[in-house]
């Protein structure tokens, strides 16, 4: 599949905003933190990627009933649904100057049938994008950190209706951010969740 750019100027995928709030002390420490462990861009991006996938939990996982969407929240709570956790691995790599894009799935929905909007990032090296998921692996799931293809935690499957969206986005979408804004807590979040994006 080819991704495409929302926004065919790179440095978009950079920038900091009240969701990616890489210029936060929470973000920056944590950045700090990981970068002194790699020895280049490469090895950071995957540290990062395995603190978020690893280090916190998916709160459908933990039954944590907190809805985290600010990417220093989401480090500062140590909780997030797949949404969250896609903010905070990209506030901390474009913490590091690595460019960094928000981008998703539409898959069957883990509970009540229908569809839900999955959310993964995508980063630039070689030249190329490279989506990531960092959601947290659990029984059935094993996604990890690669350049050389992908190894998400689900696969789309077109005969069941789900799909890939190839829109990098620089911000996150509208209706997955309301969703998020809008939710009293993770259970009422999952009756919420975007089935689908326009």
């Amino acid at each position: 599949m080819e991704l495409i750019q929302e926004n065919p100027d790179l440095s978009a995928y950079l920038a900091a905003d009240d969701v990616i709030d890489h210029d936060h002390p929470r973000v920056r420490d944590t950045a700090a933190r990981l970068a002194r462990a790699a020895a280049d861009s490469y090895v950071y991006a995957q540290l990062a990627f395995e603190f978020v996938r690893d280090e916190i939990p998916h709160s459908q996982d933990s039954a944590d009933p907190r809805v985290t969407w600010r990417a220093s929240d989401v480090l500062e709570q140590g909780t997030g649904i797949c949404y969250a956790k896609a903010h905070a691995l990209t506030a901390l790599l474009r913490a590091e100057d690595i460019p960094t894009a928000l981008c998703y799935q539409r898959l069957a929905h883990e509970e009540g049938g229908g569809y839900a909007v999955h959310g993964l990032v995508a980063v630039r090296f070689r030249g190329a994008w490279h989506r990531q998921d960092p959601r947290g692996n659990k029984p059935g799931v094993d996604a990890r950190f690669s350049l050389d293809g992908e190894q998400l935690a689900f696969a789309a499957d077109p005969a069941a209706g789900e799909l890939d969206y190839p829109l990098l986005h620089a911000t996150p979408h509208p209706a997955v951010l309301s969703a998020l804004r809008a939710a009293p807590d993770r259970p009422g979040l999952w009756r919420t969740l975007p089935a689908g994006l326009p």
